[in-house]
């Protein structure tokens, strides 16, 4: 792994140790946040919510501008521009007391997100070039290791003070701004041609990358299940911990070594598809605790996330660089955005979805998530094989390392 990572340029290698310290801090503060606002400042459950609400769709409603900022600034100065907004939000978050200076700097948190997001992406996927399956899944061992990490050091930082955890996770952020300002080389794929809405018009009319946003936002829907269903379904805060630890670790260990396994043997929609099965098929095997209505068992638990996060693990590299594809490598960090964007309407949804579900009872939470990755699987499927000629067509370069979707 570290000879891999040695073997992409400097920007590349930059970014993903950023991607770290992004997780580190980010995860090291947001989990303990709801935490302080009821407790350490007495807030209402509504207000609560508000501020973690507007964090979420502040990021997700803003996904598609911080791309289209991307490709007509330039990568580097929009994410270096998000670091330090997210340093800025970071910090008033620890010392705000009032609602709406919280909501602001919840905002900041949010968009902050949406700007380095997209464009951090689309410059692995420049910079990378050919191999942006495998850069992608190097990649994604530091998303992971940052999230492992990140919560147990929020916990000891925040045996002293919440604001301490905000004080250090601004100077997380506040450290890779000044890094990225002076070693993170510029990146343009493109000059910007015509207006904003002419971009974002064809966007949406690149029809197989519209129709694979909507088929892949179940797969965000249903790993989104370690954080709502599986945690509701099992009760114990010490075995919830374990599923988030299990998950994280699967994803370091294995990321890398499945990635180079599965592209030796399928196309880029064949491991997709194949990825998304095998995340429904992560919750079948809870279906008879929902028909005898009996609790999921740790072990249980634990197995789904295992099957849930290898799905993941499966899919993301292809899926990141099955972007690139169909967006033919133009506007791609809003390309990016809009495919965050789909993502996070899907979870919302998807997560209103399975909250009545659970109300109703758990066989039909399951049986709903199972059958959402078979449909997802078929979807991808469909639209991969039949489409191949139209996306050579239509890519201005396609390396011929890289199968198109």
């Amino acid at each position: 792994m570290w000879r891999r990572f040695r073997s992409f340029d400097g920007g590349v290698r930059l970014l993903m140790v950023n991607q770290f310290a992004i997780n580190i801090g980010f995860y090291m503060l947001m989990p303990y946040l709801a935490g302080h606002l009821a407790d350490g400042l007495g807030m209402a459950a509504w207000s609560v919510g508000l501020v973690l609400g507007m964090r979420n769709l502040s990021q997700q409603g803003l996904f598609l501008l911080g791309g289209t900022l991307a490709d007509r600034l330039g990568y580097r100065p929009v994410i270096i521009a998000g670091c330090v907004l997210r340093t800025a939000g970071f910090a008033l978050l620890g010392f705000a007391g009032t609602l709406p200076v919280l909501l602001v700097a919840s905002v900041m948190t949010g968009f902050a997100g949406a700007l380095f997001n997209p464009a951090v992406r689309a410059y692995v996927a420049h910079g990378a070039a050919e191999r942006r399956v495998e850069a992608f899944a190097l990649f994604n061992v530091f998303c992971q290791a940052g999230i492992l990490l990140g919560p147990p050091i929020g916990v000891a930082l925040l045996a002293a003070d919440f604001r301490l955890v905000c004080v250090v996770a601004a100077a997380i952020f506040a450290a890779l701004t000044v890094l990225q300002l002076f070693a993170l080389p510029p990146c343009r794929s493109e000059e910007p041609r015509g207006s904003v809405l002419a971009d974002w018009r064809d966007v949406a009319a690149n029809r197989p990358f519209r129709m694979f946003a909507l088929a892949m936002a179940g797969s965000y829907v249903l790993s989104f299940q370690i954080y709502l269903a599986l945690p509701l379904a099992i009760g114990d805060h010490g075995a919830v911990s374990a599923l988030f630890v299990v998950s994280a670790l699967v994803a370091m260990l294995g990321q890398v070594h499945i990635t180079d396994w599965a592209r030796k043997r399928w196309s880029a929609s064949q491991v997709i598809a194949r990825g998304l099965a095998l995340m429904g098929l992560a919750f079948v095997p809870l279906i008879p605790y929902g028909v005898a209505g009996a609790p999921v068992p740790v072990a249980a638990g634990l197995a789904c996330t295992v099957l849930l996060t290898l799905g993941t693990v499966l899919t993301c590299p292809f899926e990141m660089d099955t972007i690139v594809t169909l967006s033919g490598e133009h506007r791609v960090a809003t390309h990016y955005g809009f495919y965050n964007t789909v993502a996070g309407l899907g979870v919302a949804a998807g997560n209103l979805a399975v909250g009545r579900l659970l109300d109703v009872g758990p066989v039909w939470v399951w049986s709903v998530l199972a059958a959402t990755g078979a449909a997802c699987a078929l979807a991808v499927r469909r639209l991969g094989a039949p489409r191949r000629h139209r996306l050579r067509g239509r890519a201005r370069r396609i390396s011929s390392t890289s199968t198109p979707f």
